[in-house]
């Protein structure tokens, strides 16, 4: 995989591919988010950023070599990092 030159979702950070992206009100691709954050142009779901982290613990520790406190550790300091979760 090229990491280097992946996209993550700006909202959960999932690895993502072109299958994954998200959709416009105008039912283009949005690169910028999963098809899991983002549909249609809005979120799928109102969270704060706390509240993803702990939605997103679970699938990360499952799809990396990662436990829990890694996990949580990363998610914490890469979502602050995201366009959704800026400040």
């Amino acid at each position: 995989m090229d990491y280097e030159n992946m996209k993550f979702c700006q909202s959960c950070a999932m690895p993502m591919t072109e299958e994954f992206y998200g959709s416009n009100k105008d039912g283009s691709k949005n690169e910028e988010y999963c098809k899991y954050c983002y549909e249609n142009g809005e979120f799928t779901s109102d969270m704060t950023m706390e509240e993803m982290i702990d939605f997103c613990v679970p699938k990360t520790v499952e799809n990396t070599d990662m436990d829990e406190e890694s996990a949580r550790k990363m998610l914490n300091q890469m979502f602050p990092q995201l366009k959704r979760w800026k400040k």
